[in-house]
C-alpha cells in the first residue's frame, strides 16, 4: 500500500507546485504591467476571503467528522460495515451544508 502512495502523494505536490508558480508568475506580470491598484487590491482581498472560509470548511467538517467517529466509538462499532460507513459520509455531509449556510450569512 506505502508503495502506491508514494506517485500519488508525487503527482500531487508536482501539481501544487505548478499552481503557486503560475498564480506567482501572473501576479508579477500584472505588477509589472501596471495593472489597476484596484484590482490588485479586490484580489488580495477574495483571496483572503476564500482562505478564510476555507479554514471555516475544513473546521466544521473535521468537527462533525470528529463527532461521527465518536457516535462509532461509543455504539462499539469495531468493523468497517455499511453502517459505519454511513455515520462518516453524513457527518461530512452535514459538515459541509453547516459551512454553507455559515458562508451565506457571512457573506
Amino acid at each position: 500500500m506505502p508503495e502506491i502512495l508514494v506517485p500519488i502523494t508525487l503527482f500531487v505536490c508536482i501539481v501544487f507546485a505548478i499552481k503557486i508558480v503560475v498564480e506567482a508568475r501572473f501576479r508579477s506580470k500584472l505588477l509589472q504591467t501596471g495593472g489597476a491598484e484596484e484590482l490588485l487590491r479586490s484580489m488580495a482581498r477574495d483571496e483572503d476571503i476564500r482562505r478564510r472560509h476555507g479554514a471555516l470548511r475544513w473546521g466544521i467538517v473535521m468537527v462533525l467528522l470528529a463527532a461521527g467517529f465518536g457516535i462509532i466509538e461509543s455504539a462499539g462499532w469495531r468493523d468497517a460495515n455499511p453502517g459505519t460507513v454511513a455515520v462518516l459520509l453524513g457527518a461530512i455531509g452535514i459538515g459541509n451544508l453547516a459551512y454553507y449556510f455559515i458562508s451565506r450569512k457571512l457573506d
